[in-house]
């Protein structure tokens, strides 16, 4: 039995130390807020096996100065934080080239395509069973045109194994009657699911993971604590922890640690927001990416979720309202006719690395850390796999999977 220290206390740090602590190790979870205090509480909920399409698609780069003068669209930018961003902005726009694009989807089907599973692996005998769902997800496209603008991507995930449906303006019509009249094209993809409360679902996790002799931290980590290829353990703010290996699982507070680490990677806060119509009339049946705005629907206990617009600011700015304005008038237009009590805002950091790839891996200039941090728009849908494969590495197990894409060590100094 080893003691192993998981640093960052969302779904990839939880995954991992449920994990661990499963294969017989003594394992401490340190966040700075708690579990599912950032990203892992506020995303769409939807754990998408087919997001194997990154951001970065041919065209972009000739869409975005549109887009950052149109108030409708999903991008922002924080004018002030723009010179700070441009080094990491540029690097990312090279990626937006159909040779990575392929790459992206090829990398990531081995991650998220069995991700319903991994969930349901990861939550058996801990309760949170309960907020897993098998649901389809679906894409709205407002025109066959805007379908037809999209063609390739969904050519890409059939090339990688991918089920889905496309369903015309009726067909859907009768599968979710809230939508009725709203997209003339809709793609149902199959075997995908949805968590129908992010953050209840992952401090039900944690405090599994707590109940079965896990510790968890609520502290800033200040230092590392080193002797030559070995991390002996972290400084915090209450005092200092050791440990036989360390995973860092740190999410949009990465960087910075990173760089300790050895690891130059070119890396940024994306910023996202969400709205919540908090018990509403009438419900979804189940979750869908608006096409035209980039955002995502999903029916959640008690309330409609819409989550979606990119934003890049840091860490460290408060919300704009721009994109919680935007968010409000795509509800106003998509439910006219729903009633509820009030709508809950929320801004939040999403992990991004310059090519959209995650960090999964051992770091070399140590001999006993490891990295899971980098999903972007798909760390709760990878969550689950990602801390299984950091604990089997620490045992030294087979992994079933190609993880040279993911190798930190791409970013050694």
């Amino acid at each position: 039995m080893a003691k192993v220290i998981v640093a960052g206390a969302g779904i990839n740090g939880v995954s991992s130390a449920i994990w661990l602590q499963r294969a017989g190790h003594d394992v401490i979870l340190v966040d700075r807020a708690g579990p599912a205090s950032g990203t892992s509480y506020g995303n769409a909920g939807v754990l998408a096996a087919g997001s194997i399409i990154p951001i970065t698609t041919p065209g972009l780069l000739a869409k975005i100065p549109k887009m950052l003068f149109n108030s409708n669209a999903p991008l922002f930018v924080r004018w002030g934080y723009l010179p700070k961003a441009i080094p990491f902005l540029s690097r990312y726009l090279s990626h937006a080239n159909l040779d990575h694009v392929k790459l992206y989807a090829k990398t990531m089907t081995q991650l998220l395509y069995d991700s319903v599973d991994q969930h349901r692996a990861l939550a058996e005998g801990t309760g949170a069973e309960k907020y897993i769902t098998n649901d389809d997800y679906y894409f709205g496209y407002d025109t066959m045109a805007a379908f037809k603008s999209d063609e390739f991507a969904w050519n890409i995930r059939k090339q990688n194994g991918q089920d889905f449906k496309v369903l015309n303006q009726k067909e859907f019509g009768q599968l979710d009657p809230i939508y009725k009249d709203k997209f003339d094209v809709v793609v149902a993809n199959k075997n995908h699911g949805k968590i129908s409360d992010p953050g209840a679902y992952i401090k039900k996790l944690a405090s599994y993971f707590e109940a079965k002799g896990g510790v968890i931290l609520q502290s800033n980590i200040t230092g590392l604590i080193e002797n030559e290829r070995s991390l002996l353990g972290l400084k915090t703010d209450d005092g200092s922890i050791f440990s036989d290996h360390v995973v860092f699982t740190l999410g949009p507070w990465s960087g910075d640690i990173s760089k300790k680490l050895g690891l130059v990677i070119p890396f940024e806060s994306e910023r996202g927001y969400h709205i919540e119509l908090v018990n509403p009339s009438s419900m979804p049946k189940a979750p869908i990416m608006v096409a035209s705005g980039k955002f995502v629907v999903t029916p959640m206990d008690g309330r409609i979720r819409m989550a979606g617009v990119v934003e890049f600011g840091g860490l460290d700015a408060l919300a704009s309202k721009a994109p919680i304005e935007l968010l409000k008038a795509n509800a106003k237009k998509l439910f006219p006719d729903i009633r509820y009590d009030r709508i809950d805002e929320w801004l939040g950091h999403r992990p991004t690395t310059a090519n959209s790839l995650p960090l999964i891996g051992r770091v070399n200039k140590y001999d006993n850390v490891l990295t899971g941090f980098g999903h972007q728009h798909v760390g709760l849908t990878g969550g689950a796999k990602t801390g299984r494969i950091l604990a089997s590495l620490i045992d030294k197990q087979k992994i079933n999977i190609d993880l040279s894409e993911f190798d930190p060590n791409r970013y050694s100094r």
